[in-house]
């Protein structure tokens, strides 16, 4: 009888996969307390478990019989901090129902029918609407996404565009401006979350510049409407939001040493413990300590560019070790001869200090031929979301890499 009740279920799976009716044996499901409660409802806290959370309402034996029902289209016991479950009694004190949030799109429900529990997954869908947001700069991009009404989420997502363009901690200035065309999924008539952004512009100064996602053949990327991937080989900051606190210079008074002397990179001021990235694909060719600049990641990229990053916290890679662009390599900190926490980060060609802030990458691969018509009807399509655009001035010449004349670096 045993293998026939498995055969049973199996069937059921088969024929019905997002739906399960288990039969529960006749003996009686052990009664706890005087069943006064009909209904309990919360949110699964830390550490929870099904036995914490119903084992007073329906007792060992009525968790037993729930998880069985529910196992073939989730495991309770693997609980989310966070998201919502409800218990329902019968008149008898038995189980009537039980549902489960176990995403913002999926709930678990288990209802009782006679001596059977029927279990089933009811699944919602985002409905995605298109919407243009824009903005101008009095502070920050953080601050001009929030005085548009959107949240800073969609800040990060504006700025991990133009990262490879512009460094959004000092390119920015008041009266900067941007507009973008963004999917917004909602749930219910109410707001849930970002989708893709489907076009920007950015108007930094006398400069504007645009983006169109497109899905190419590597996956979806974003493009100028000329077709050259905003990806470049070299970001323009391994921080994404902070300050410059002191540039690239071959005379700068010392803080600690107190004395004049070459600054041959960029300090980023950041609290201790913030992320920095590597700024392009490379080989980690130091991970540990380095004199004046304490914890310290040197990468080695191509044509003899190398990127130093000092004064961390911690470090996240090995000597040794391939990084991709944008990879976790450690945290900001004020090891070494430091007068508090910031990132020391600087940029060698063949050997030579330059300034990270005049770096230019090689020229990235356009869109192939075979797919250039069908880019420029997404571009098209994508760009009138954004309505009428901005003209393009004239582009000022990029300035040249300013080189040290010395091989050898300051300690800070």
């Amino acid at each position: 009888m045993r293998s026939l009740g498995k055969l049973a279920v199996a069937i059921a799976l088969v024929l019905f996969p997002r739906t399960l009716v288990l039969d529960l044996p006749p003996a009686p499901i052990e009664r706890v307390q005087a069943r006064a409660l009909k209904e309990l409802a919360g949110t699964i806290t830390r550490n929870a478990t099904l036995e914490s959370l119903l084992g007073d309402a329906i007792g060992n034996a009525g968790i037993h019989h729930l998880v069985v029902a529910a196992r073939p289209l989730h495991d309770l016991a693997r609980l989310t901090v966070g998201q919502p479950f409800r218990l329902t009694l019968g008149p008898d004190g038995v189980l009537a129902a039980f549902t489960y949030g176990i995403d913002e799109l999926r709930t678990l429900h288990v209802r009782r029918n006679g001596t059977s529990l029927e279990a089933e997954v009811l699944t919602r869908s985002y409905e995605t609407r298109v919407e243009t947001v824009s903005g101008e700069i009095t502070s920050s991009l953080f601050g001009a996404v929030e005085d548009s009404g959107e949240e800073p989420l969609l800040a990060v997502d504006l700025a991990a565009i133009f990262e490879w363009d512009v460094d959004f901690n000092t390119e920015l200035q008041k009266g900067d401006s941007f507009r973008l065309a963004v999917e917004k999924q909602f749930l219910e008539g109410r707001f849930s979350r970002y989708g893709s952004i489907l076009a920007a512009e950015l108007l930094r100064g006398e400069r504007v510049l645009r983006a169109v996602r497109f899905e190419a053949a590597k996956g979806p990327e974003y493009f100028t409407p000329e077709g050259l991937p905003l990806r470049k080989t070299f970001l323009r900051s391994p921080l994404k939001f902070t300050r410059i606190s002191s540039g690239f210079s071959r005379a700068r008074f010392h803080p600690v040493l107190k004395t004049t002397r070459p600054h041959l990179g960029i300090d980023y001021a950041a609290p201790t413990g913030t992320p920095v990235r590597s700024a392009a694909d490379g080989t980690v060719v130091l991970a540990g300590w380095s004199g004046g600049y304490g914890r310290t990641v040197r990468i080695r990229h191509g044509r003899g560019l190398e990127t130093l990053y000092g004064h961390l916290s911690r470090i996240a890679v090995k000597n040794g070790q391939h990084v991709q662009q944008g990879a976790l390599i450690g945290a900001v900190g004020s090891t070494g001869l430091a007068t508090g926490p910031h990132l020391d980060y600087r940029t060698l060609r063949n050997g030579v200090y330059v300034n990270p802030l005049t770096i230019q990458p090689p020229p990235a691969e356009p869109v192939p031929a075979s797919m250039r018509a069908a880019f420029e009807q997404a571009r098209d399509r994508q760009i009138a979301l954004l309505g009428p655009l901005a003209p393009v001035p004239a582009r000022a010449p990029e300035p040249a890499d300013v080189a040290s004349a010395t091989r050898t670096a300051d300690d800070d």
